[in-house]
């Protein structure tokens, strides 16, 4: 029996929901692990939950990760929003952020897992980033559209007299506020929320949520948007910030136009993460959507370049360097992978629900699961014809596949009732009578005719226009496994595309390839 994909991207369970994930390296009974601590998307018709849970993954397989079970629950039963953890000695610290993040409360553990004990009021605010500087010493950084810094007391709660700081970035008060532009201040680079710091080659990066509201049509940006990661840097860690760049977007696989503008594949939403070095490399963590909502949020990751420039410029995220030299960087683009950085391998069953790529927006999603089971798949709802799904990247190896099967179906009594229903609310006020059978698209074709036909799967390599290497045709009905030959050796590591034409509405769960 073929065994399934797990661990991709998102790297959790598809069932699960954690988003803005604070990823930190602790070494605990000797073993060296990667924790990740964020909310928990439960509540499902609104954002987090009254718990949070820990997962870990051991620091030479980001594949591997392991749920060590709910962590802190909030003192009140209210909703906590986004954590962080430090380690200061041999306690860890987590601050949780009760009451949607009114209320910032510290507790500890002598185990990075947890469970988190004994909280205590802080002083500080709304989605708190915490960093514990080489010497010791202990910063705090938080704000939602405006951030504010400052040193902590031992007591790791209370803020040091003398060391508060607003707007530390230099970011105008309020600066996603549409309504700047009429004074002519800069938004294209307005905080929103999300701090997070880390130290980076000796620099201090201020991690967080950048809040674009002028185009960026570059990356397919017309409005306003807070979907990217960004950072800044300085020398000191409670002033002097400098420009630094977007480490990571949500937006899925960005089109490039032949006018020079992008198109998004995804749809973007609110952002939160960090990077982290893991054995000498350096990730990522952010997350995406799925459903129609901001309520079922999943963790990601991607490798990210990090160098520094001879003037002392942090780079992070996908760094273009000239003899050497790093010069610019752009957010690292969003794949299928995650930790398994050679590529999903193309022979096992990958989830649709592991796609970065869904065109055209707003019309097919993947489907939020919760049902905690081995192998539950998170199945691509909504396909109607000219919908893309693509997989960002599969490794294939040194011997081409023969065949590729596909587990989906075809609604065709939902796409006949449908037409029917249509046609009904066209044709009352004339008198005409009509059922599903004599509903008539622009061509004169029966909608009712087209419902009970095959959809078509066209298997395309390397871009979603690519070239086709696979026809599979789906019939209408129950969800079922189809497969087709593929017509063309593929070898080594690609991305794939699956294009839906024809038929009705589809649901398309899982795929492989066959040697």
């Amino acid at each position: 029996m073929k065994q399934r994909i797990t661990s991709a991207n998102p790297y959790m369970p598809l069932w699960e929901h954690v988003p803005d994930g604070e990823p930190r390296v602790f070494t605990y009974n000797g073993e060296t692990r990667v924790y990740v601590y964020g909310s928990h998307d439960t509540l499902r018709t609104a954002y987090c939950g009254p718990d949070q849970v820990v997962w870990s993954a051991p620091a030479d397989d980001l594949t591997d990760w392991t749920c060590h079970g709910v962590c802190y629950t909030a003192t009140d039963g209210s909703t906590l929003f986004a954590p962080d953890v430090v380690q200061k000695g041999d306690t860890f610290y987590l601050y949780a952020a009760e009451s949607h993040g009114g209320r910032i409360m510290v507790a500890s553990s002598k185990n990075p897992a947890g469970p988190f004990e004994n909280p205590v009021l802080t002083q500080l605010g709304f989605d708190p980033g915490v960093l514990v500087d080489d010497d010791g010493r202990v910063y705090a950084y938080w704000g939602f559209c405006r951030c504010f810094c400052a040193e902590l007391n031992d007591d790791m709660a209370t803020i040091k007299e003398g060391t508060f700081h607003a707007d530390p970035m230099g970011h105008t008060p309020d600066g996603w506020n549409p309504k700047n532009n009429e004074i002519g201040l800069d938004t294209r680079d307005a905080f929103f929320e999300a701090s997070s710091p880390r130290k980076v080659m000796g620099k201090y990066v201020y991690i967080y949520s950048k809040r674009y509201t002028t185009p960026v049509p570059e990356l397919g940006v017309y409005g306003p948007c807070n979907g990217f990661l960004s950072y800044k840097y300085s020398d000191s860690p409670l002033d002097g910030f400098k420009e630094g760049g977007d480490i990571s977007f949500n937006g899925g696989e960005i089109l490039r136009l032949p006018d020079g503008t992008g198109q998004q594949t995804y749809r973007w939403g609110n952002n939160h993460g960090s990077i982290i070095e893991v054995n000498g490399k350096w990730y990522v963590f952010y997350h995406r959507h799925t459903g129609t909502d901001e309520f079922a949020r999943q963790g990601m990751l991607e490798p990210v370049d990090v160098a520094m420039g001879k003037d002392g410029k942090v780079y992070i995220g996908d760094i273009t360097y000239v003899g050497g030299e790093p010069v610019s960087s752009k957010p690292v683009e969003m794949t299928s992978q995650g930790g398994h950085i050679n590529g999903l391998d193309a022979y096992r069953i990958i989830s649709a629900g592991y796609a970065c790529h869904l065109s055209p927006l707003h019309q097919a999603y993947i489907k939020p699961v919760y049902e905690q089971t081995e192998g539950v798949s998170a199945p691509i709802v909504g396909i109607t014809d000219g919908t893309t799904a693509g997989f960002r990247y599969l490794q294939f190896g040194a011997a081409a596949p023969k065949s590729a099967t596909v587990r989906a179906a075809v609604k065709e009594a939902d796409i006949a009732a449908d037409a029917a229903g249509q046609a009904d609310a066209v044709k009352l006020g004339a008198g005409v009578k009509t059922d599903a059978e004599s509903t008539t698209d622009a061509a004169g074709n029966s909608m009712a005719d087209a419902a009970r036909k095959p959809m078509t799967i066209r298997v395309r390599l390397d871009d979603w226009r690519g070239r086709v290497v696979a026809e599979i045709a789906v019939q209408p009905g129950d969800m079922a496994e189809y497969s087709a030959s593929v017509t063309a050796g593929i070898v080594g590591k690609h991305a794939v595309y699956f294009e839906f034409t024809g038929g009705g509405e589809a649901e398309f769960d899982w795929f492989t390839f066959d040697r």
